[in-house]
């Protein structure tokens, strides 16, 4: 299966930075490569903002620390791409829409802030779902992306830019986020590997909020060695975000455990609403597992069946609350023809918003809506409750839980644009993870129909460092 394994151009994450502080690498070479990629790839759209001046200052201060005989850290010189709704200097932060079209930010997001005291540089900012709301990138107001390996298709998303950027070498990695599956999923079908953490490992202070319950920064890179490789830096607790975790000791993938491991197939993520090539690739992959040495066995887990559901009414309602905020008084776009205060909130939401935008606002809304909430919000509350009742048990008698990434393959631009619900299903195996809050990785796993199959791994809350360590023995087993 080696030739289904993506493997990047770019030398390793610490290799880059080793070099570069031994100085027999320069970071404005690097950045100077990862810029001319941003142009030579432009057609897909990956990237809507540069933030040249910038990565080069740093880039100069970073060989002159070294000239200097100083280290300039574990991330020395190494580019990276920041998904357009973290907050960073040297540019416009838009969360990819129209209502944040000239916002420079007052400060950096933590992530942005921890990466470069390392040494990364971020050259540009992605391309996204407009607040991340889509599957696709294809809701972004500043056009869609295209997938790196069919352009005629979409690439996922909502963290779409940021998978393609790095599947395209434009980069070694790309941060993203991850509210409902939306760096697993671009990762699947853009061929990379998607990383969600345990919900508040990474401090999400600095990144515009979707749905703070469910919200998580990602990673998009390589391989699970270089994702763990950037949790050690980036992981812990933060008290600028109240719902950051305390850290594990290290996230460095060096254990050597003999112990036997047990994996779960969930059931329910093998039925009918797979699609059949995407199935086959999935089988063959856990024979392969199963050959290493791997233990097997089907698990259920009821509810997830209910999950998507769940997540539709939940999430909304925080989208609903947190979108208000975007007025048009205080910052971002504000029409200039209103006769009043409250028309002027009108205008500006109603053309600064796009189509899908309001949808999730309207059905947010409503669930909160006196007489509703009883009947909607608070029993997708109670579900998903059951929902981590439920994986909490599976979790007793297997170590990870394993299935596809998504249903399908890429689908077709425009394919489920005019459909709503079908494109809401491309979520359907990863909702439940956000839902849950467990750590999740999406690697690739083989092709169907010569595009990419991501396979997902589920680990247990706050076992980040054991779900990567078995990532990379599944990643061993599938070559």
């Amino acid at each position: 299966m080696s030739d289904q394994t993506r493997i990047s151009n770019w030398l390793p994450i610490d290799e880059i930075a080793r070099r570069v502080n031994k100085g027999s690498l320069k970071a404005v070479d690097l950045v100077e490569l990862s810029l001319k990629m941003i142009d030579e790839k432009k057609q897909y759209n990956a990237v809507i903002g540069i933030m040249e001046d910038r990565a080069k200052s740093r880039a100069v201060e970073i060989d002159s620390k070294v000239k200097n005989g100083e280290q300039a850290g574990r991330l020395a010189g190494v580019p990276f791409i920041a998904k357009d709704n973290f907050l960073t200097f040297g540019g416009e932060t838009t969360a990819g829409s129209n209502i944040l079209r000239g916002f420079e930010a007052p400060y950096q997001s933590t992530a942005i802030e921890m990466l470069e005291a390392e040494g990364a540089i971020c050259v540009a900012k992605a391309n996204l779902d407009a607040f991340a709301h889509g599957g696709s990138t294809e809701n972004s107001d500043f056009g869609t992306t295209l997938n790196p390996v069919d352009p005629t298709r979409v690439p996922g998303g909502s963290s779409g830019g940021s998978a393609t950027s790095v599947a395209l070498d434009i980069v070694p990695f790309a941060l993203g986020t991850d509210t409902g599956g939306s760096c697993r999923e671009p990762a699947s079908f853009s061929g990379c590997v998607g990383y969600k953490p345990t919900y508040g490992l990474i401090s999400r202070y600095g990144v515009v909020a979707m749905a703070s319950s469910t919200d998580v920064i990602g990673l998009l890179t390589s391989n699970s060695e270089e994702t763990a490789y950037l949790l050690d830096i980036l992981a812990g607790k933060d008290a600028k975000d109240a719902t950051s975790i305390d850290r594990q000791d290290s996230y460095s993938l060096i254990s050597s455990s003999s112990k036997q491991i047990k994996v779960g197939v969930v059931k329910e993520f093998m039925g009918d609403g797979v699609d059949a090539g995407v199935r086959k690739v999935i089988v063959d992959a856990v024979e392969h597992l199963r050959k290493s040495g791997v233990e097997v066995v089907e698990v259920s887990i009821p509810s997830i069946d209910l999950a998507l559901a769940c997540y539709y009414i939940i999430v909304p309602a925080e989208i609903s609350s947190n979108l208000s905020r975007y007025d048009g008084q205080r910052y971002g776009h504000s029409t200039s023809d209103a006769s009043n205060l409250e028309a002027s909130y009108a205008q500006s939401r109603g053309t600064g918003f796009n189509s899908e935008n309001k949808r999730r606002i309207m059905i947010g809304t409503y669930v909160l809506s006196s007489g509703y909430y009883d009947a909607y919000y608070k029993k997708a509350a109670k579900l998903r409750t059951k929902l981590i009742n439920e994986f909490m048990d599976a979790y007793k008698t297997v170590d990870f839980l394993i299935g596809p990434t998504a249903p399908s393959t890429a689908p077709k631009i425009g394919e489920n644009s005019d459909d709503p619900l079908k494109m809401y299903l491309l979520d359907i195996m990863t909702v439940p993870v956000n839902l849950v809050g467990v750590p999740a990785i999406s690697i690739p796993c083989g092709s169907s129909d010569g595009m990419p199959v991501g396979l997902q791994i589920i680990g247990q809350s706050r076992m980040d460092k054991e779900l990567l360590e078995f990532a990379k023995q599944c990643e061993g087993a599938l070559k």
